[in-house]
């Protein structure tokens, strides 16, 4: 292990990551499980839930330490830089792939049950005889059951002009930092995290909406399964970075930042800005298209 001034610092062995894979791994057998109907697997994806966020508190905590403490030099600062960067290119990947599914299944898997450009018309008249390629759809022979969508112009359009607006304070906050505006700066971060719950709340209640008014459920054919996982991953994602605005918030109010060092700031500004870029594409392509 090296001090900043005299190398690159080389943390310790840390039991973090570990508790991460676990916390990931419970969330996510949970989330099968209750996709298989199983009546205990909310609760598991809970605690799952509480593992990660136990995780990140801890390894946000030991990195903090290590920061105010003087360990890091401007070589573990790009080594951060590119960590965040190559982090950020990762979830647009995974998202990517829920955009693609979503694009597959409405370009190409229903036109192609309804009998469109088929090289063999015999598969579709064998496989769903009489399926009309309409979207949304509730799968063939109405498997889903019946459904509406949501009206994109009412608490779909309010969650973008509240991200979008989040999206403001939090540059404004940054303005604020690079002037060392502690004040202003405290304040424009209080507004982005009060922007981002407020989101949250509104879509846990359009989720409510949609389970009990409009029968739109996890269960509603390709749509509803496509829908309630993009926007439900984009939600854990606005409740990550929820978390990770209030915790630079802390830090601002303490002092831990000055206008030339202050990556930490900008990573999470970074992460923010790409929830709201995804969630512009769920916007158009969920809700609207």
């Amino acid at each position: 292990m090296t001090h900043a001034n005299g190398g690159y610092y080389i943390p310790h062995g840390s039991h973090w990551p570990m508790v991460g894979s676990v916390g990931l791994i419970t969330m996510l057998g949970g989330f099968a499980a209750a996709l298989n109907g199983s009546e205990s697997a909310w609760t598991v994806m809970a605690v799952g839930l509480a593992i990660i966020l136990f995780m990140m508190f801890g390894w946000f905590g030991t990195v903090i330490r290590e920061s105010e403490a003087g360990t890091y030099n401007m070589q573990v600062d790009r080594s951060f830089r590119w960590g965040m960067s190559w982090f950020i290119f990762s979830e647009v990947m995974f998202f990517a792939a829920f955009f693609g599914a979503l694009f597959y299944a409405r370009i190409f898997s229903v036109p192609w049950l309804g009998g469109e450009a088929l090289s063999n018309a015999a598969t579709h008249a064998l496989l769903w005889p009489g399926f009309e390629a309409t979207w949304p759809t509730n799968g063939p022979a109405d498997a889903g059951g019946a459904f509406e969508i949501l009206d994109p112009w009412h608490i779909p359009a309010l969650n973008t002009l509240l991200l979008l607006s989040s999206g403001v304070t939090v540059t404004f906050a940054h303005w604020a930092l690079k002037q060392n505006k502690r004040g202003p700066l405290v304040l424009w971060m209080l507004a982005t995290i009060a922007l981002g719950a407020t989101f949250l709340g509104f879509q846990a209640y359009e989720y409510g909406e949609a389970y009990t008014h409009y029968n739109l459920t996890l269960e509603s054919g390709v749509y509803g399964s496509t829908f309630f996982m993009l926007t439900g991953f984009h939600g854990l994602h606005v409740t990550m970075g929820t978390i990770m605005l209030t915790v630079i918030m802390l830090r601002c109010a303490r002092g831990h930042f000055t206008p030339d060092r202050h990556f930490a700031f900008e990573g999470v500004a970074w992460y923010w800005h790409f929830v709201d870029v995804v969630w512009l594409g769920l916007f158009i392509f969920v809700y609207i298209l």
